[in-house]
C-alpha cells in the first residue's frame, strides 16, 4: 500500500513578500513564523479515501527553512474519521516515506496535534484560510501589467515542476497558539498557494 495525494497547498507568514525560503534563502529577520495547509482534492493513503479533508500546520522556523528544527503544531480537519486522521498522521509524521518524509524530516518538534474545522478556499492565489479560533487569512495575489496573475516556477520549495505557484500577499494574517507562544496580527506578508502531488 502506500498513499497518493493531490490538491492545493497554501503557505502564509511573516516574511516579506516573496518569502525568501522558497528560493532557499533564510527567512526574513531570521526567523519565520506562519502556516502550512494542504487540501486534498484527491486523496487515498493505505486504502483509506481523505479526499476533501485538510492538513494544516502553524510553525515557527528558526533559521534557514532547509536547516529544519521547525517547531509545529498540527492540525487535523475536524472532519476527518479516526481512521483518516490516523491515515494523514501517518504520512505527515514521515512513517509512510516517499516526498512527505522529506518534509516531516525538517520538524524538530510537533508541540501538539489538534482537531479544528478548517476552511481553505483558496484558488490562483486568492482565498481565505480558516483553521478553528487559531488562524484567519485572506490571501491576495500579484498581478503583471496584462492583469495576469504572478507565478513562480522551480523553486526549491516547489513539488510539481510544471505546476504554477500564485505568489501575493496576505491581506490580513491572525494567528496565535500558546504551545508556540505565537500572537501574529500582520498585514501584508508573504503568502504563496499551488497545487501538490505526492505518491509513494
Amino acid at each position: 500500500m502506500g498513499y497518493k495525494l493531490q490538491g492545493n497547498m497554501l503557505e502564509a507568514c511573516t516574511c516579506n513578500a516573496i518569502c525568501p525560503c522558497w528560493v532557499g534563502e533564510d527567512p526574513d529577520g531570521g526567523t519565520c513564523h506562519g502556516t502550512i495547509a494542504w487540501h486534498f482534492e484527491k486523496g487515498e493513503i493505505d486504502g483509506v479515501d481523505v479526499s476533501g479533508l485538510t492538513f494544516s500546520i502553524l510553525l515557527h522556523i528558526p533559521d534557514n527553512a532547509l536547516s529544519g528544527n521547525w517547531r509545529v503544531v498540527a492540525f487535523v480537519d475536524d472532519n476527518a474519521t479516526a481512521e483518516q486522521e490516523k491515515a494523514i498522521l501517518s504520512v505527515y509524521t514521515g512513517e509512510k516515506g516517499g516526498p512527505v518524509a522529506d518534509l516531516a524530516q525538517l520538524i524538530g518538534e510537533v508541540v501538539a496535534v489538534e482537531r479544528a474545522p478548517i476552511t481553505f478556499d483558496v484558488v490562483e492565489g486568492k482565498g481565505e484560510l480558516k483553521i478553528g479560533t487559531s488562524l484567519d487569512a485572506e490571501i491576495n495575489p500579484f498581478e503583471g501589467p496584462t492583469g495576469r496573475r504572478t507565478t513562480l516556477h522551480d523553486a526549491a520549495l516547489c513539488v510539481i515542476e510544471e505546476s504554477p505557484y500564485y505568489v501575493g500577499k496576505a491581506t490580513h494574517l491572525m494567528a496565535s497558539h500558546p504551545a508556540l507562544d505565537l500572537n501574529l496580527n500582520i498585514q501584508g506578508k508573504s503568502a504563496v498557494q499551488g497545487q501538490f502531488a505526492f505518491e509513494a
